[in-house]
């Protein structure tokens, strides 16, 4: 029994590596008419950390990294949505700025950290949850990373450590992308127990730190901006299980209706700010990504795209993100079991630990943002870098990303 276990095993191994490769060879775009970026530089929260809190406190347990067959640092089972950016654009996967030994930062650096705001600690809607990372801290690491690894280039002679170090001339040339906010909305609605209205007030304010935050990457250099929008809050399977709303609440997906308009709001707000950016911002390429539709497509018409449940979970118990990877919890001062084990199908699952996306699903969302059908301005984002034309919109060659139907577009399809 045991050798046809093996065996059985062994097949779907090389199934699944003739999937990927199929998969990625309809999936690339042609980078003929590209820009062809050098590097990646990131800015965010959990949604795309690859690596940030677990240098600074420990390493993200197991299961979560367990496509890449160890902890990887990220909270899921396999990729971010960074990592298939970073796949689409030729470019190895970011390395975290914090976790420097070994590391080589030739293309790119990921500032991102799980628990991360837009706003700075003293400014967040709750004093309750203090995550020192946030994104003023992200763009002061970033200054600092840019003007030391600069002076280094000028003066190393090794070429082992030369060709681990950022091209100064890169910087201007690179993509910067940010996907940071939905803690800012986490904190008021968990920590402060502040109503969606309350909540909502409070967005103007993360929109102006956001802004500065865009400015001041620009005084720096920076010059192609690739913005997400924040996610579905309202759908994630921690809100939904442990903060049930009323009857009226609730929308024809099972969603928490306010939450999730509060969401809308936040990138409303941020479209706008990003449209005004554009007119002070003259030799910016900013590109508005609406991440949002594409989540909330995937989670109202899970099971037409191959998934189960959208508010099931595949790590820990359902509604209790922190237990993914833990075998035990102190809860008032006691000891306690927990399940923390992944299920035997992450591929079917959108959550993986109720609060973040399993890579299945973050393949599926990139899948739809990355061909720029859902960006303004609708390019791609191999053609971030370009200006917003008509002309040459309408004569580059279409890619199709989703060009199977309506099925998951998975490795494990």
């Amino acid at each position: 029994m045991a050798a046809k276990a093996e065996a059985a095993a062994a097949v779907i191994g090389v199934v699944l590596v003739a999937l990927v490769s199929v998969f990625y060879g309809n999936w690339r775009p042609d980078r003929s008419s590209g820009c062809r970026f050098p590097a990646i530089y990131n800015f965010g929260d959990s949604n795309s950390d690859t690596g940030s809190v677990s240098a600074v406190t420990r390493p993200v347990p197991y299961p979560n990294g367990r496509n890449f067959g160890k902890p990887s640092g990220r909270y899921s089972d396999g990729r971010l949505i960074i990592d298939f950016i970073a796949e689409n654009l030729g470019l190895p996967y970011m390395n975290a700025y914090l976790d420097s030994i070994g590391t080589s930062f030739r293309h790119g650096a990921n500032f991102a950290a799980t628990g991360s705001t837009i706003q700075p600690p003293h400014l967040r809607i709750s004093e309750e949850v203090c995550f020192p990372l946030s994104l003023n801290i992200q763009l002061l690491q970033f200054t600092q990373f840019k003007a030391r690894t600069t002076q280094l280039y000028s003066q190393v002679q090794n070429s082992d450590i030369k060709k681990t170090l950022p091209i100064p001339e890169d910087f201007s040339k690179a993509l910067y992308t940010m996907d940071t906010g939905q803690n800012d909305l986490h904190d008021g609605f968990t920590a402060s127990s502040m109503t969606a209205e309350q909540v909502q007030k409070s967005v103007p304010n993360m929109i102006i730190q956001f802004s500065q935050a865009i400015e001041q990457l620009y005084k720096q250099g920076a010059k192609i901006f690739w913005i997400h929008n924040t996610g579905p809050i309202g759908c994630l399977p921690f809100f939904v299980i442990n903060y049930r709303p009323k009857h009226d609440d609730v929308d024809q997906t099972g969603c928490i209706k306010s939450y999730n308009e509060v969401a809308q709001e936040f990138n409303k707000q941020l479209k706008d700010m990003v449209s005004q950016l554009r007119g002070k911002l003259v030799d910016a390429r900013l590109t508005y990504v609406d991440v949002y539709s594409a989540k909330y497509s995937l989670i109202s018409e899970a099971k037409l795209h191959g998934f189960v449940d959208p508010f099931g979970q595949c790590c820990g118990r359902n509604g209790k993100f922190r237990e993914c990877g833990k075998k035990a919890m102190m809860v008032n001062g006691s000891e306690v079991d927990v399940d923390g084990d992944s299920c035997s199908n992450p591929w079917e699952y959108i959550s993986w630990d109720g609060i973040h996306y399993t890579e299945a699903a973050n393949q599926w969302v990139a899948g739809r943002i990355l061909s720029g059908s859902l960006s303004d301005p609708p390019l791609p984002i191999s053609e971030a870098c370009h200006s917003h034309n008509p002309l040459h919109l309408s004569s580059r060659p279409q890619i199709n990303y989703h060009d199977r139907g309506s099925n998951r577009e998975s490795v494990f399809s």
